[in-house]
This record gives C-alpha cells, structure tokens and sequence, in this order.
C-alpha cells in the first residue's frame, strides 16, 4: 500500500517543512560572533571501586545534581516534573547528566579562549567539592574504567530505553550502544561559524584534522579494569557504532560543498526519537524507523508533520566528529583528556579555526587527504596512536605541524588582545605528546600496571577532580 494512503490523506491539509526549509535552519544569525563553547564530561564514581554511582540513594546522582542546585544557585532540569537530570547555573552554563549517569558540564560561550576555561574550571572544581562531601568522585578522561555494562545507571529518562531499543535491533551497528550510551567520556570544543562559506571554510579543515587531533588525545586503554590492549577503547567503541550517523562527514571535502549538503546527508537517516506533547511536559518517544525524508514526505503516521524543531533534534541524533549545529560546529572526536589538561581541547581547536590565514593554511596542508584514508586511518589511531599514517603521511608529522597552526593562531588572538599570553600554556601537554611521542594513553598503562598496583581506588584517587 502506497505510504501516502496508509498515514492517511490529509497530506494536502498541513504546510509541509520543504529542503530549503531545512538548510535555514543552519544559518547563523547577522549578529553571529565567533564564540567558543566547551562541554566536558566526567564520571560519576565511587571512589573505592571507581563503578558509576546510582542515580537514586544519598550517594547518587540525583543528591549531586540537588545539591548543586542548592549551592550553587539556579534552577534544576527535570523529566516528567519529578526526577532532576540537570542544573542550570545563574552564569549560563549547566550541569546535566549524560544517558548512562556521567555528568556533563557545558559552558556559556564567551568570545575569550582564557575566559571560558577560566569559567570551566571555576564551575567543575566547584561541583567536584560538593560531590566529594557526598562520597562522589568526578572523573577525568575518555571512559569510565571500572563500570561494567550490567552496572551503568541510566537515567530516568524516556529517550534512553527508546535509544537502547533503536540500537538493539540494528545487529553488529548497534552492539556496542551501551557503552558508547554508558562509559564513554569526552571534551567538546563548540566554535561558530558566521557565514555560509566561513561554515564551508571551518567544516573542512575541521574534518581533515579531527583523526589526526584525535591522535593527539588518546587517553582510554583501561576497560572493564584491565588493559584494554590499545590506546584509545572509546575511539573503537564510536568507530563501531551506527556509522551512518558517526565518523566522517567526507562531503565536505568535496570542492562544491555546500550546507545543502549536510541536510542531503541528515534527511536520509532515521529518525530515532520526537517530541510529543504530554503531562506535565513534552516527552520523547519512538519515531517510525524510516528516514527523516520519508517522514517530510508521508508524516508520522498519526496526522502530523516534522517540523524544524524536529529536523534540530534529529540532527542531535548524529554524532560525527564534526557536528553542524545552528550557528556552531561541534569538534568531538577526541578522547577527553585527565582533568588538569581539558583546556588543550578548545585552544588547539580555537588555535587552528579562527585565525583565516592559519585556516587556510592548515586546510592547504591536509588538502591531499581523502574522506576514505581518514575513515580508514581511525582503525589504526586508536591502537597505535601517533605511530601510524594517513595516506603517505606519518600521522606524527601532520600532528606536529597542525600544532604549530595552532600555536602561530593562539599567538595572533594574544597580539591582537583578544586573550592574555598565557593560553599558549594551554596546547603545551599537547606538545610534550608529539615531541615525546609518549601519550596520555601510554602513561596511563605504564601508572596503571607500575604505580598504581592496577588498583581502582588508587586510579581514582590518581585521575579524580580535586575537591578540596
């Protein structure tokens, strides 16, 4: 039976969203300035076993997120008017918690590099002491260690089991959704575009760089509490899951790239959840597996329509290494590094993007690599590192150069006064990995089987936030 009878015949009696429609939804107001945003996400663990904590109980993360509310001021987030899940702080940023308990800070985007790490790191040290007077650790770093699949706590929230579900019935695309869903830890460096082709210009040199940065961050060899045997578990864990959605976008390496074509490559992919309206509020639920284009075409099968604001949340069901927002591109295919060195993430970003000259020179430099030997090299990244290639490339030479981009970037915004001196400190952990060749992941292993005494508490006690 044709779609159009099965979903009903009132086609013709709702205005229905039309491509063009969908390609404003990525234009960036007139105002627009380039603003830089981080997200930094961090376990919620015992200290003694380094497991998740619940999400209920004196120990949980409900009591945190309650008690930040209370200490910190501004208004909690909540789900079905009863469960907090978040904290919105009365300086912009928020608190919420990822689908599998891990707390995730986002900033208020500020047109300083040093302002918003200074804002970061002023919040998330707040949030560890208060977590730590109730028996909670924060911590650092790109998977959480000891939690098994059986113990992630998920969240009270209906996404959650709908994603879980989605994912269950993809087979071998799907297979490893609890853990990406459930352990896996990152910092994301929010950058904004202000122009079509400035949207053009940054999307492709973000997607040249983002493996080789990636190379740089390594920092998840420990699952499960043993050695996982490579250098990055949380990279092959999103090289695994629903590739469709992840990975590349290698469209935008194509010479006539155009923002109508990331609505070309979003409209062809399932819609995974919506909203619908419910007591006391919205809710999500399970959309009808077909692609978002399907639904434009033949509705949700209950009389009614996607409308942009769905478009916006399906587009939040895609995680590239590069995701197109309104007005922004989300970096996020790094590993999050251990705490004191979360600020590399947005300094190299802000270091290679905001600068034209230094953007154009860095995409010239990677200009000869192809969508297929990026996919292909990320296999490879997250067993070995910087010791492998792309192409004809040694990754450890690209990194190195890409490194002194952003170095000569960073330098321009202090010359012209937009951030003091001091954020050329920010890409120096970074620096000291290329030049050693030794990364975050290799001392981790080495503290991990020598120091530590492949001890959880001590891992914690090692890695945690301070909060004191």
């Amino acid at each position: 039976m044709d779609l159009a009878l099965r979903y009903g015949m009132r086609v013709r009696m709702q205005q229905r969203l039309t491509r063009d429609e969908l390609a404003d939804v990525f234009f960036p107001s007139a105002t627009k300035d380039e603003k830089v945003g981080i997200e930094v996400e961090n376990g919620l663990v015992d200290p003694v076993t380094g497991c998740s904590v619940p999400y209920e109980g004196k120990h949980g993360a409900r009591a945190l997120l309650d008690a930040i509310v209370q200490d910190l001021g501004g208004d909690g987030l909540y789900v079905d008017g009863k469960d907090i899940i978040g904290a919105e702080l009365p300086n912009g940023a928020n608190f919420t918690l990822e689908t599998g308990g891990a707390l995730e800070y986002a900033s208020n985007p500020s047109l300083g590099l040093a302002e918003v790490v200074r804002n970061t790191r002023s919040d998330m040290l707040r949030a560890a002491a208060i977590a730590g007077e109730l028996g909670i650790a924060l911590l650092s770093g790109a998977c959480l260690p000891f939690t098994p699949r059986e113990r992630i706590p998920w969240i009270p929230k209906p996404r959650v089991k709908v994603m879980l579900d989605y994912f269950s019935q993809l087979g071998e695309p799907g297979m490893y959704a609890e853990e990406v869903m459930g352990v896996t830890l990152s910092t994301q460096t929010s950058l904004d575009y202000v122009s079509e082709q400035d949207f053009i210009d940054k999307l492709r040199l973000h997607v040249l760089a983002a493996p080789i940065v990636a190379a740089l961050f390594v920092n998840s060899p420990i699952v499960e509490g043993g050695y996982s045997g490579v250098l990055s578990r949380r990279m092959q864990y999103w090289r695994k899951f629903d590739p469709r959605r992840c990975g590349v976008l290698g469209f935008a390496l194509n010479k006539n790239a155009a923002m109508s074509d990331v609505v070309d490559w979003a409209i062809k992919l399932p819609m995974i959840y919506r909203h619908v309206k419910g007591a006391p509020e919205d809710i999500h639920i399970a959309a009808p597996n077909r692609s978002f284009a399907d639904l434009m075409r033949y509705g949700f099968g209950d009389d009614t329509w996607p409308t942009s604001e769905d478009f916006g949340l399906h587009l939040c069901q895609t995680w590239p290494h590069v995701r197109p927002r309104r007005g922004t591109l989300e970096l996020r295919a790094s590993d999050g590094l251990p705490w004191p060195y979360f600020s590399a993430a947005p300094a190299i970003w802000v270091g290679l993007t905001y600068d034209a000259e230094i953007r154009t020179r860095a995409t010239a430099y990677l200009s000869d690599l192809t969508a297929r030997q990026l996919e292909s090299a990320i296999d490879d990244i997250a067993v070995k590192g910087l010791q492998t290639s792309i192409g004809i490339h040694e990754v450890k030479e690209l990194a190195r150069d890409l490194l002194h981009f952003a170095r000569c970037g960073l330098q321009k915004r202090i010359d012209e006064g937009v951030d003091p001196e001091d954020i050329l400190t920010y890409l120096e952990p970074l620096e000291q990995v290329s030049e050693s060749e030794e990364t975050f992941a290799d001392k981790c292993i080495t503290s991990w089987q020598d120091e530590l005494k492949e001890s959880p508490e001590a891992y914690i006690e090692k890695y945690r936030l301070p909060f004191e």
